[in-house]
């Protein structure tokens, strides 16, 4: 089953159990999915539909931030359920021992020495780390690597 059809799965699931705030989350995760199909004329892939997931649940955690700095607890705690529900979706997060290692076999196999590969390290690690990682952080350990 794609990540698509377990998203409307769960949506109807939800439905059923009247569980209001679970389904209000999923649809808006649906709402951005069909939105992202009709822009860019596509059918999602379940990388896609995970980058759609990993972006939301940046957004609620920004919210989240800004939230508890204006004293909103409530509003805090709508986020951080959405969040709970969109990461459902999100596959295991790699150690930190998995990342190196992954990161060292890119550098091994795109033949990078500068930083000057780094585009191409990244463009090896990307789809491998897509939502297990923080790419950010994969970004500085790879420029920390390639500039020694």
């Amino acid at each position: 089953m794609s990540l698509k059809d377990r998203v409307t799965e769960d949506m109807k699931a939800a439905m059923r159990a009247r569980q209001s705030a679970r389904l209000s989350t999923i649809r808006l995760l649906l709402a951005a999915m069909k939105q992202r199909e009709v822009d860019e004329r596509i059918t999602l892939s379940d990388a896609d539909v995970l980058s759609i997931i990993d972006k939301m649940i940046k957004q609620r955690r920004d919210s989240v931030t800004q939230f508890e700095a204006g004293g909103r607890q409530d509003l805090v705690d709508i986020e951080r359920a959405e969040v709970a529900v969109l990461a459902e979706y999100m596959p295991q997060p790699l150690s930190p021992t998995e990342i190196e290692e992954m990161i060292n076999a890119a550098i091994a196999d795109t033949g990078a020495a500068s930083i000057a590969g780094m585009g191409k390290v990244m463009a090896v690690l990307r789809p491998k780390l897509a939502g297990r990682a923080d790419l950010g952080d994969v970004s500085a350990k790879v420029k920390a690597r390639l500039s020694a």
